[in-house]
């Protein structure tokens, strides 16, 4: 089955290239301009991924992911026309899996977009029943869920796959190149910035339910895994 996805951008010209560029990658795609139909087509069609422009005018992007958030974790990829760190951090930091600033490629969007769709629904692998945890964290790929002392953790797919990579090098520190390796394909580059957002957002969730010790920052190297209240 063909994903489907909605685009929301007020720029006519740029919902035509997202359109022609999801539908050529065998995507169904649905186009609104503004916020509020944003919000009425993902009730109405229930898309798999939203891709949401955050300078659209009345109810722009960000205001769409916190209402959305508040119900569902349905996938969410930015666009802006600002290339500036605060719209990044907000953008992450309200729920979004990635950001795309414009003008863009319309092969590295669908690029983006299919990681995100691979992340949040990951091919299924019966045979594959591993849990990762250390200290009092835990993460089970196989229903996609994640806890920290039995608290369950609201994660995105991106953040997901970051802290299983983690998981899965305990002992290891990890550049950001490595970081975020585990988490989008290999031909798709990510800016320092996002993944220090990404890292930035992690920890402040697994802050909120008591661990503090999460990721730790080796300076010049990169990150590893914090004691997870071991």
């Amino acid at each position: 089955m063909p994903h489907h996805i909605l685009v929301a951008d007020d720029d006519p010209h740029i919902r035509e290239i997202i359109f022609f560029a999801l539908e050529k990658a065998g995507m169904k795609t649905l186009a609104v301009q503004d916020g509020a139909a944003a919000l009425q087509a993902i009730e109405r069609h229930a898309p798999d991924l939203v891709v949401l422009d955050i300078g659209m005018p009345e109810m722009d992007g960000l205001e769409v992911c916190r209402r959305l958030r508040h119900t569902s974790d349905l996938p969410v990829l930015f666009l802006s026309a600002r290339d500036e760190e605060i719209d990044r951090v907000l953008g992450l930091e309200m729920g979004g899996d990635d950001y795309v600033t414009k003008p863009f490629s319309p092969r590295e969007l669908v690029a983006r977009v299919n990681v995100i769709l691979r992340r949040a629904r990951p091919t299924p692998e019966p045979a594959d029943d591993r849990q990762f945890s250390h200290g009092r964290l835990l993460l089970v790929p196989a229903s996609h869920t994640a806890s920290f002392d039995g608290k369950p953790l609201a994660l995105t797919s991106i953040e997901f796959a970051i802290l299983k990579g983690f998981l899965a090098r305990p002992a290891h520190v990890l550049g950001r190149d490595m970081v975020m390796a585990n988490a989008y394909a290999a031909n798709i580059h990510v800016a320092d910035r996002t993944v220090d957002s990404h890292i930035r957002n992690i920890r402040a969730k697994l802050a909120a339910v008591g661990c503090v010790d999460a990721i730790e920052t080796v300076h010049g190297v990169g990150f590893r895994l914090g004691k997870c209240g071991s």
